[in-house]
């Protein structure tokens, strides 16, 4: 759960109540410890790493002094107020074991805490958690909880990855929120930054500014320079620190393509390692816009591929600007190819844009993680709006059940169970400059939305948040997407998962029209026969089929069938 240079460690063996403190900062001229007792000197080694060991206790205060300059640990495990303050030592007991999932059983549901319910709580969406696995998901993915500053904002501009956010919970919180899914036979998959800070509170860049590479740049700050075997460390500890102290079952590792340089090639490829060792089974998940077979043949388990949401989404809503100019062409060819492939850019030439991607239809279909909405697809548009205030609620429908029931891992963006319409838009909690820099930046991203007579939400607002909520409705609405949702799920479950658990398919899709498409995914365990329909009416539906959206002789309908 911890490495050689960060983090307190409680010495259980002397029994004493002696903690073990240690920080690199191989910069630094002198470094103190302080606690409610005083100032206690620490020692450096010859590769920058700062230590000593006094005696203290679960709850206490801690700062470290970094050549004059009090600073909270980057390792901290909680925060007694904000990110500005002191860390607090956290006695972390070993998690209640459970059997866990194999990935093939995967169908997830992405939620941001804050959102998911009214009180936007660890507590209380361990509550809501029965409910989602009765319609048959089988895991929640978090958005990222480590803590950022003020009391807003999505988690990817946090700045101490291994402390929840209070706003949520405490860590006990959390515990119980892992161990409510974990009773509802659901995984807990984290979302964790690894490719850079936050713009408020990153202490980290007085501790060791050696932690950054001045020679490269995010799109969100600072690039991270995994070339430095401390910071490894510190990324391989905070990973372990979540699968291990808290019992987590998967991570989400955010944009993986910004973690550069040969230190982060091999920092994932040994992360994926180190995560095979692990009983139960662990799961990692790649956001990689590169399209590139690599750290799945190195052990990841999957990456979300974006190329079905494209190709789905410009399908229904006829959008083709921006990163859907290159589904423009043609979007239910492009959806053909990615039921056929998984992904459908693997470097060949392809209209608005360069090349891009490799070959990966090689991977087995558990490789792909689909999704038709997620967090950024939803709120990086101006006004946050879903899939169901964009295009035709029965087309919708129709791509909703072919997510999940394709042979590949399902992911849905909350409430989308429920056919949810609330928007999910930026928000966030800074003052000052920094606030008003947030607010000009979010405009200027959408250029062209006042000629349309809208505006772009404040994301300082509190009002943003609050728009983002979940709705909760138990109207008929509701309770039709959740039938479809029941339904899609129980097919998966029933026919399309022992199919995968079986081998790697052979598959052929065809395209039989302009809006029509049919598949066949021919296992070693039998096949799966599939027959959509998006904007034309299908004339030849599969007879008898196991899972059907739609009516017959609309211009949007699905059909599946298991076949021996």
């Amino acid at each position: 759960m911890t490495g050689r240079f960060w983090g307190p460690v409680r010495d259980t063996a002397q029994g004493d109540g002696t903690w073990h403190f240690r920080l690199w900062s191989p910069s630094a001229g002198q470094v103190d410890l302080l606690t409610g007792d005083g100032s206690c000197p620490m020692q450096r080694d010859e590769a920058g790493l700062w230590q000593t060991s006094v005696p203290a206790f679960p709850g206490q205060t801690y700062q470290f002094r970094v050549d004059g300059q009090d600073i909270p640990d980057p390792a901290s495990r909680l925060q007694a107020a904000g990110v500005n303050g002191p860390s607090v030592l956290v006695d972390m007991p070993a998690p209640r074991p459970w059997p866990g999932r194999p990935w093939s059983q995967a169908a997830i549901c992405q939620l941001h805490v804050g959102c998911f319910t009214p009180e936007g709580t660890f507590a209380t969406a361990a509550e809501r958690l029965p409910g989602l696995a009765a319609l048959g998901l089988t895991a929640i993915q978090l958005m990222p909880v480590g803590q950022f500053a003020g009391d807003r904002g999505w988690g990817y501009d946090g700045v101490l990855p291994y402390a929840p956010h209070p706003a949520y919970g405490s860590p006990g919180d959390l515990r119980r929120l892992v161990q409510a899914a974990h009773d509802c036979g659901m995984m807990v998959i984290l979302d964790l930054v690894m490719n850079h800070f936050g713009p408020e509170g990153a202490w980290m860049h007085v501790a060791a500014p050696a932690f950054f590479d001045p020679a490269r740049h995010t799109p969100w700050g600072a690039a991270i320079n995994f070339d430095q075997p401390a910071v490894r460390d510190f990324w391989m500890g905070c990973a372990m620190h979540w699968l291990e102290g808290y019992g987590i079952d998967g991570l989400r590792l955010d944009a993986v393509h910004q973690m550069r340089g040969p230190g982060a090639q091999a920092f994932l490829t040994d992360l994926a390692a180190q995560v095979a060792r692990l009983t139960p089974a662990r799961h990692l998940i790649t956001e990689d816009e590169r399209n590139i077979p690599d750290l799945r043949e190195a052990g990841h388990d999957a990456a979300l591929n974006d190329d079905f949401h494209h190709a789905v989404h410009v399908a229904l809503t006829r959008e083709t600007d921006s990163y859907y100019a290159p589904f423009a062409d043609d979007p239910v060819g492009d959806l053909a190819l990615a039921l056929s492939r998984g992904h459908v850019l693997e470097g060949q030439d392809r209209p608005g844009g360069p090349p891009r991607g490799a070959p990966c239809g090689h991977l087995p279909p558990t490789a792909f993680v689909n999704a038709i909405q997620t967090h950024d697809q939803i709120g990086n548009r101006a006004l946050g709006e879903r899939l169901l205030s964009l295009a035709d609620p029965q087309a919708v429908r129709v791509a909703y059940g072919l997510l999940l029931a394709a042979p590949f891992i399902p992911m849905i963006f909350m409430g989308e169970e429920r056919g949810d319409t609330a928007p999910f838009q930026f928000f966030a909690d800074f003052d000052g400059d920094l606030a008003q820099a947030v607010r000009q930046g979010r405009a200027a991203e959408f250029p062209d939305i006042a000629r349309r007579g809208d505006t772009v939400p404040d994301p300082i607002d509190p009002a943003t948040m609050d728009r983002s909520r979940l709705t909760w409705a138990e109207d008929a609405h509701a309770c039709g997407w959740m039938a479809l949702t029941r339904r899609a799920l129980a097919f998966r479950a029933a026919h399309v998962v022992p199919l995968l658990d079986s081998g790697q398919p052979d598959s052929s899709v065809t395209r039989e029209g302009p809006g029509l498409i049919r598949a066949l995914w021919q296992f070693p365990g039998g096949a799966l026969a599939l027959s959509l329909a998006l904007g034309q009416p299908d004339p030849t539906p599969l007879p008898d089929p196991d899972l059907s959206v739609g009516q017959p002789g609309s211009p949007f309908s699905l059909t599946m069938k298991a076949l021996q």
